[in-house]
């Protein structure tokens, strides 16, 4: 009886699409286009209702500029050799999803923070484009999103300040949802980003997940 505004976001530009693309001599947007036109016939074909909006991240990249403004005015982000990056110790509650520990997570790889980057954990908002790759003018360079950004800029647009239930994948929970939320809740000044979690599970093929980067797929 509830009435619900869903919305189910694209990102139709990564490092994956990029390097695939170049595999098939296709464009990014038409390897993007592509996937999502078969996806909307599988959903059609189970009978999955629609979503009430699918914003895409190329035709988003307005508000996802607004974020990082506003992250980097805060004192929550920092620009470095290769991009914007998110400030995760700038955020003490960074962990409360996933139960992840910055400084035993760093321990436990031995890596120190790796260039441009003042903390390894830190992760992009915006990347610096290289040679042969899409890119959008910013005042940080040319360059494009960074994975999580995006999401949190969509959500805000078509959504609010605050989601109800944000639901996805539980290979998402960290660090996916865990830097939304650090990034959303920064931005906003609001806690919490998404009320209530919905996480589902894998489907395995014997001890291992199945996906496209392990080639299982059945």
């Amino acid at each position: 009886g509830c009435q619900v505004r869903h919305v189910q976001n694209f990102t139709d530009i990564d490092d994956k699409i990029i390097n695939r693309a170049r595999q098939t001599g296709k464009t990014p947007s038409e390897l993007a286009q592509q996937h999502i036109t078969n996806y909307f016939r599988d959903m059609d074909t189970l009978r999955i209702e629609r979503a009430d909006f699918y914003p895409r991240v190329t035709e988003e990249i307005a508000k996802i500029q607004e974020l990082v403004e506003g992250l980097l005015s805060k004192g929550y982000a920092y620009q470095g050799t290769d991009g914007v990056y998110f400030r995760v110790k700038s955020f003490p509650l960074y962990g409360k999803l996933s139960n992840v520990d910055l400084s035993a997570a760093e321990a436990r790889t031995g890596e120190g923070p790796g260039e441009g980057k003042e903390h390894s954990m830190d992760f992009a908002l915006w990347k610096a484009s290289k040679p042969g790759e899409p890119y959008w003018e910013s005042p940080w360079g040319n360059g494009r999103p960074g994975w999580h950004i995006e999401c949190s800029a969509m959500s805000l647009k078509y959504i609010g300040l605050q989601i109800d239930i944000h639901g996805g994948g539980q290979d998402l929970i960290f660090p996916h949802h865990e830097n939304e939320i650090a990034q959303s809740e920064c931005y906003t000044g609001l806690s919490p980003f998404a009320k209530y979690w919905m996480h589902n599970g894998m489907v395995m093929v014997g001890e291992d997940k199945m996906s496209k980067s392990l080639g299982n797929l059945i």
